[in-house]
């Protein structure tokens, strides 16, 4: 610690005061999807593989569309680091807005998503558990932008512990749901794995409006409270928010969509290979919550500085950000490379899918370094307010090359599910080190490059 410079160990501290609490509610979102899947895998290998496949394609689209309102990181925390409040107010009825806009392209295009899937050759007995799945996931969707959009305004004013609760709390009542409706308690009908779509969309409408809540409980007693905001559409906010989203939407669906194909992918394999491809992607998943969280406050805290035209603060903060990220993801990789089979046996005891998960986790233990710098280097350039640069990266990382070598690797060469991994490896490494460059000219070339978010005049 003592040799670190003394900004960046003055720095820690409110970064892990932001950071700690977005990342516990990013391990509480991704608890759900693993309690889900271990009560998945309670109904056999077809439910836990449809699970799995099926949150990994509604996955880029409905994070996709949430992405949209990953501008409000940027236009709120750089006005909240300048003081004006009532700024931040606009953009927050601009983000309930949009997300309310979004929410019916987002339920068609995962509906959508099930004919896509049978041409695409998906093992039948998982289709059969897939649709109905879908179907019960829709319901939650308005739930989940709403939910997006009061978060994204909560962490960048500072007051990120009612997102940290909401999402443990959720984990609750998803859980009592999928046990009611998933196997029949409490006198409600055994949906299987219908019943874990419905219990999800509960959690997700309970989310949102606990932070409504907790939005309204914070500003009861400012002389500016929300229901005193302009509810009106603000078009030229609205347009300044599609402007930095889209190219963050753009990059989430980047990578969303390829992790998405190489579900579909490994579901053109046997279901040994499919089970074991859903618990790899559902630990790396898990790790990749906290550098998330870190990312998110990584932008509100670059953000502040932008708004107070403090650059070197900015580029402190997106430095020890980043060394915060690439510290836990080397003990996520050391954890992965050496006990992948214990790890694999949480989820399942079938000893064919544990052995082959353990030779996927190896694989996975390879980039998490890579993983954590890329996504914290994201979350700092967005409180720049540079949202196209990510998006580059993962186009060229993961489409240009990761997807390419992981289907010459799996099919034609024939390594199969490892063929996957292997070529996801490379992808994952390229972002990373393209990010970490851009990151670092940002800061050296130009001090920083922050795009203000003010001052959005509002017709």
């Amino acid at each position: 610690m003592a040799l670190l410079p003394r900004t960046v160990r003055g720095e820690i501290a409110p970064m892990l005061r932001l950071g700690a609490p977005l990342a516990l509610g990013e391990l509480g979102w991704m608890a759900m999807g693993i309690v889900d899947t271990l009560m998945a895998g309670r109904l056999g290998a077809a439910a836990l593989g449809a699970s799995s496949l099926g949150n990994m394609v509604v996955y880029p689209v409905a994070i996709c569309a949430t992405g949209m309102l990953l501008g409000m990181d940027t236009l709120v925390s750089q006005s909240h680091g300048a003081g004006d409040h009532a700024d931040s107010r606009r953009t927050l009825a601009s983000g309930v807005w949009l997300g309310l806009a979004l929410t019916p392209a987002v339920a068609l295009a995962i509906l959508g998503l099930v004919p896509v899937l049978r041409a695409a050759g998906a093992n039948p007995r998982v289709m059969t558990l897939l649709a109905p799945y879908l179907r019960a996931l829709v319901w939650g969707m308005p739930g989940l932008m709403l939910y997006a959009a009061f978060r994204r305004y909560l962490q960048a004013v500072d007051f990120a512990g009612p997102v940290a609760f909401v999402l443990v709390s959720a984990n609750l009542v998803n859980l009592a749901g999928n046990w009611a409706l998933m196997f029949g308690h409490w006198g409600a009908p055994p949906l299987g794995l219908e019943g874990s779509g419905l219990a999800t969309s509960i959690a997700r409408t309970y989310m949102a409006a606990f932070l409504l809540g907790a939005i309204l409980w914070r500003e009861r007693r400012t002389a500016n409270p929300p229901c005193r905001v302009p509810w009106r559409p603000a078009l030229a906010r609205l347009r300044r928010l599609v402007v930095l989203g889209l190219p963050a939407a753009g990059q989430i669906l980047f990578e969303g969509a390829v992790f998405g194909i190489l579900s579909a992918l490994a579901a053109r394999l046997d279901e040994v290979s499919l089970a074991a491809h859903s618990i790899a992607l559902q630990v790396i998943a898990t790790t990749y919550m906290v550098p998330l969280g870190i990312a998110s406050a990584a932008a509100v805290r670059v953000g502040h500085a932008v708004g107070r035209k403090d650059r070197a603060a900015a580029a402190t903060a997106g430095w020890t950000a980043l060394l915060l990220g690439a510290a836990f993801m080397s003990a996520a990789g050391v954890a992965l490379g050496t006990a992948p089979r214990p790890i694999a046996r949480l989820f399942i005891a079938d000893p064919a899918v544990t052995s082959l998960a353990a030779v996927l986790l190896r694989i996975a233990a390879l980039f998490q370094l890579f993983d954590g710098l890329q996504t914290v280097a994201t979350g700092a350039l967005r409180g720049l307010g540079d949202t196209r640069s990510p998006m580059l990266a993962h186009l060229a990382g993961y489409w240009v090359v990761g997807l390419p070598v992981t289907y010459a690797l799996c099919f034609p060469l024939g390594w199969g599910v490892r063929g996957i991994w292997v070529g996801l490896t490379s992808a994952i490494v390229i972002v990373g080190v393209a990010l970490l460059t851009v990151w670092a000219r940002a800061t050296r070339v130009h001090g920083t490059i922050g795009v203000p978010g003010r001052n959005c005049p509002d017709r």
